[in-house]
């Protein structure tokens, strides 16, 4: 057999015996091939498509030490967790364990006990280390939400630019860039700072089809928001807010109406943060409210739901947070709720941003995008591809492709609130402007003389609400725009110049100025292939997988994943051999805990309420 035909074998043998699976995961095996040639690899590959097994593989395949960059002690350590739980050999050294199990973990590297290593970039990138591991076998160097490097991407971290010299530390090693979330511009970015360009870049695509995309103007956001979770009980979430003092206002909404809801923030007590991040990992049914300070590489599978409260930053940091949701591949959901007092202030966080002006050019253009997201007439999930560059049909499981959107010519409304804007001088806002076209008696319109503009009133016909819809999509479609260093005034475009002047027409939305739907939500279902007995099973195993967790410290999904318990329900093995064909069930699990499932079956079997 020749060295690549053993290498093939070990990698599948490595991928039954240790992770348990049959088979990689579309768009896997491509990357793990070509890190096995010793190929450096950028692979940008949707949130839950496995891509940390894309260099774990590797890693036990090949001779020598894998050190991985992580930048969140959480990550590093639930994927620690997992993998010695594996029976893989997986250490990490961060600042949140003791001294002394630092010390211990690195005797276990530098002995060659331990073949992979995690750390966040400040801790490898020191003189002493780099030196350190230089000495040492490494084979294999991952960097893990590689988006981090770019400073065009939409988590930049300054400690990660300086991974840059890796290549120049550890010449001929190759070095795996992986991301969930890097646009074309982003990418070359990655490519440039890390290979120097030469590497191969594996692109799986975005689209996550199980999460269904909806988005509704913000009106009363608690009101939404309660009727949102409270419609969904028992099930795990994350809600995003915009500020530390929103985060705990939602939460302590959610908590008064009984929803096991806890806030999670950068200004909270570090344990307090930690704690409450804690249990929503571990526990089941929580819901997670929070800042952006919350999720990067959190890897809970059976998040149902992603709720944004106000406007995230950017296209890539909305991909990036719904992202959390349905990694276990079951249906999941993705609802934001946007309005015009959103886009001014993201507009006045990037004029803030300590940055020059071609970065908030970009994160200008960066919004956009985003806004032109809400606003979409068509399928939601066809115009947040195209970002990405892909191109597919229609959905189905979106807001604009379950209720087909109505569009009505609003060129005349463009036209009297561009002149609306011209005559006041374009630097009002939009509730000024709103009370000019709708005629409104207030001191401040009389104080500016706005009630003697022949536009005053023109636009009675019209609620204040449906005026505020038609601005914000005037706004998306680039016919009205926000001046920021005027603090939020509208002004007009050579585009609206173009409607004003009748050469160009403008159409709106009118569903965005209805009511949102409120359908009833359908109950939980189990998996439609398996029987009462089955399902029962099901949730008894469900039961002894949380306190296996709970003793262990570690989430429940390390234990055994959805789909692992769903196929023991199935097949209901009762011998050792019959537990090692289950879905996910390595040597290690199979070593560990076969004892305490086949028992739980053979109950089960047993128990007439859980049987035929």
């Amino acid at each position: 057999m020749s060295l690549a035909d053993t290498v093939q074998t070990e990698k599948h043998r490595i991928l039954k015996q240790v992770f348990g699976f049959d088979g990689f995961r579309p768009g896997q095996e491509p990357v793990v091939d070509a890190l096995l040639r010793g190929r450096s690899v950028l692979a940008v590959m949707p949130t839950g498509a496995g891509k940390s097994l894309c260099f774990q593989v590797p890693a036990l395949v090949k001779d020598g030490l894998t050190v991985v960059v992580s930048p969140l002690v959480a990550l590093m350590q639930d994927q620690v967790a997992a993998l010695q739980l594996a029976g893989v050999a997986a250490e990490a050294i961060n600042s949140a364990r003791p001294r002394e199990d630092n010390v211990a973990s690195w005797r276990r590297v530098a002995t060659g006990e331990a073949r992979i290593l995690y750390m966040a970039p400040e801790r490898l990138m020191t003189e002493r280390m780099l030196a350190t591991l230089a000495k040492l076998p490494v084979a294999l160097i991952a960097i893990d939400e590689a988006h981090c490097i770019s400073q065009w991407g939409p988590a930049f971290r300054p400690e990660y630019a300086d991974l840059a010299q890796l290549k120049a530390h550890f010449p001929g090693v190759p070095l795996a860039a992986l991301t969930a979330t890097a646009d074309e511009i982003t990418r070359r970015d990655i490519a440039g700072k890390l290979f120097d360009g030469n590497a191969e870049t594996f692109v799986a695509g975005f689209d996550r089809p199980n999460i269904s995309l909806a988005v509704e103007m913000k009106r009363d956001w608690k009101k939404r928001l309660l009727e949102f979770v409270q419609r969904r009980p028992g099930e795990s979430g994350i809600v995003y807010c915009l500020s530390r003092k929103k985060t705990e206002e939602a939460a302590g909404l959610l908590a008064a109406a009984g929803v096991h809801a806890l806030p999670y923030h950068a200004g909270m007590d570090a344990a307090a943060r930690n704690a409450n991040q804690a249990a929503f990992i571990t526990e089941p049914g929580v819901v997670i409210v929070a800042t952006i300070a919350f999720g990067m590489g959190i890897d809970k599978p059976d998040v149902r739901y992603v709720f944004h409260t106000d406007l995230p930053g950017s296209v890539e940091a909305y991909y990036q947070e719904i992202g959390r949701a349905g990694r276990d591949g079951k249906p999941a959901e993705a609802h934001m709720l946007y309005g015009l007092d959103d886009l001014r202030m993201r507009r006045v966080f990037i004029e803030q941003e300590d940055s020059d002006d071609e970065r908030r050019r970009r994160e200008h253009k960066r919004l956009d995008a985003l806004i032109a997201y809400c606003e979409a007439p068509t399928c939601r999930r066809r115009s947040l591809l195209a970002y990405f560059g892909e191109t597919r049909d229609s959905c189905g499981n979106c807001d604009t492709c379950r209720d087909p959107v109505e569009l009505a010519d609003g060129t005349e409304e463009a036209q009297m609130a561009l002149s609306a804007v011209l005559r006041t001088g374009q630097r009002f806002g939009a509730a000024h402007i709103v009370d000019v076209l709708r005629g409104s008696d207030t001191e401040k319109i009389r104080a500016a003389g706005h009630d003697q503009l022949p536009t005053f009133g023109l636009g009675a016909g019209h609620s204040r609400e449906q005026w505020r819809s038609i601005l914000r999509q005037m706004i998306a479609a680039g016919i009205l725009r926000l001046d920021i260093q005027g603090y939020g005034g509208l002004q007009s475009t050579p585009a609206g110049a173009a409607v004003l002047n009748g050469e160009t027409t403008f159409e709106y939305r009118l569903d965005a100025l209805r009511a949102p739907s409120r359908k009833a939500k359908k109950a939980k279902l189990p998996p439609a292939d398996l029987n009462d007995a089955e399902t029962a099973l099901l949730l008894h195993l469900k039961e002894l997988r949380l306190r296996l967790a709970q003793e262990r410290g570690v989430p429940a999904y390390v234990i055994f994943s959805d789909r692992s318990l769903e196929d023991m329900a199935r097949r209901q093995p009762r011998t050792p051999d019959e537990f090692a064909e289950v879905h996910g069930v390595g040597a290690a699990k199979l070593r560990d805990l076969a004892d305490p499932f086949l028992a739980a079956i053979s109950d089960g079997a047993d128990d007439p309420a859980l049987a035929d």
